[in-house]
């Protein structure tokens, strides 16, 4: 295996559980669609893939099924690291979270490190009784958190929960800048959130929507892995829609290739997070 730390984890987000059709046609929904759009990325390049399911009207789930039938249908045609979500789905409860990364034991799964007001009109609870139980449950069933961080508290948080047995070092973040009620996504607040990590830490960032380029550019300046994809953002630059998310893909791959690094394969980003292949 060549050098490690040359080598940058591109994570695809195709689907996530809000942009619909309407926000761009090019956004994979049903499980098939899903599966048939990580093969598209994994042959551009990327190592991990982040999914979400919607059900039959396009909203967020978190059946257990629709889990089920997506990743079968992508393991069968390629090596990507999973990186499965536990939110999405505003009727979901701490056993339906839990139940799809139990039963499918991908490698990844998303670690919400804190509650917060949610896009200025809900709320996205995070309770730490639970956060407790789901960092027990990961760590039974050999799955690493993804520690999603949408503001400095939530890294503080992520301490605790270390100091208290809950989360295994090294660790792992994804810093999330630009939701609405999160911290914002400048080059700024990137750069503190970094500073307050462990030095063991691996980390990956992204900006949502207009914070998309700035944030790519900077963790990647900054020795970070990215994150891309139609989740967080359906526009690949002003006034042009996405054309599919493994053009986000190809775009990361030649800007990584410009900095004289190169995209980590699954394999390469398996050994970078300590995770065994599933």
């Amino acid at each position: 295996m060549s050098d490690l730390s040359r080598k940058v984890i591109v994570t695809v987000a195709p689907t996530g559980a809000w942009p619909s059709k309407k926000d761009n046609p090019a956004i994979p929904l049903t499980p098939q669609e899903i599966a048939d759009d990580v093969y598209a990325c994994w042959q551009a390049g990327a190592a991990v893939a982040h999914l979400h399911m919607r059900d039959a009207e396009g909203k967020g789930t978190m059946d257990t099924e629709r889990f089920k039938e997506t990743v079968g249908l992508v393991r069968e045609r390629c090596d990507i690291v999973l990186n499965l979500t536990t939110s999405g789905d505003l009727n979901a409860t701490d056993e339906t979270r839990m139940a799809h990364f139990i039963a499918l034991k991908p490698e990844l799964a998303s670690y919400d490190c804190g509650s917060m007001n949610w896009m200025h009109n809900s709320l996205f609870i995070n309770h730490p009784a639970f956060l407790e139980r789901l960092a027990t449950a990961m760590n039974d069933n050999g799955v690493k958190p993804e520690i999603e961080i949408f503001d400095a508290g939530m890294i503080y948080n992520s301490l605790y929960y270390q100091k208290k047995g809950f989360l295994k070092g090294p660790l792992h973040y994804q810093f999330v800048l630009g939701a609405a009620g999160g911290i914002a996504a400048t080059v700024e607040n990137l750069v503190f959130l970094r500073g307050l990590i462990p030095a063991e830490s691996t980390w990956s960032a992204f900006g949502i929507g207009r914070g998309h380029m700035p944030i790519f550019y900077a963790a990647l300046a900054l020795g970070g892995h990215v994150r891309v994809g139609m989740e967080d953002n359906v526009m690949y630059g002003k006034d042009r829609l996405a054309a599919s998310n493994a053009e986000f893909v190809e775009r990361a791959g030649r800007v990584i290739r410009e900095l004289d690094k190169d995209l980590a394969t699954p394999d390469e980003a398996r050994a970078i997070l300590g995770v065994a292949k599933r």
